[in-house]
């Protein structure tokens, strides 16, 4: 049986280039005002080879990550999204550097916690890096 890691690669997230969407959020009140525009945005930029479920499962990493830093990291959190041609790069940053993000390995379902298990399910690539004295933690959908 594989041993599950307990938290996710560090590493920084690709370098992709396209349009840029980006918040500062302060509390979990403001993420559906902000899914929906980031909704609206995708709406016009979705890469035309993307599949249907793309912009799904990527709003779904968005607020899965968002919450998280929101919940878990210091504030300001802020939320980086780049529209490029083959897929879509999601970051949250927040200043807590010193608590990477750890999968809840072992915990009953019922408590939650299984967030990053799902954006590990939906997205192509994940992971996390510390820059500029705040970490950050992206995940890209193709």
């Amino acid at each position: 049986m594989t041993e599950v890691s307990e938290s996710w690669a560090q590493l920084p997230p690709p370098q992709v280039h396209g349009e840029i969407w980006q918040r500062d959020l302060s509390s979990v009140a403001q993420l559906p005002a902000a899914r929906a525009a980031l909704r609206d945005m995708l709406a016009t930029s979705v890469p035309a080879h993307a599949d249907d479920s793309l912009e799904e499962r990527f709003l779904l990493t968005f607020e899965e990550l968002a919450s998280n830093g929101l919940r878990h990291g210091g504030r300001p959190v802020q939320a980086r999204v780049v529209v490029a041609e083959d897929g879509l790069l999601i970051e949250v940053s927040d200043s807590v550097t010193e608590r990477p993000p750890k999968l809840a390995v072992g915990r009953d379902p019922r408590f939650g916690g299984l967030g990053l298990y799902l954006v590990s399910r939906l997205t192509s690539t994940h992971g996390w890096h510390i820059a500029a004295g705040r970490k950050h933690v992206w995940a890209c959908c193709r």
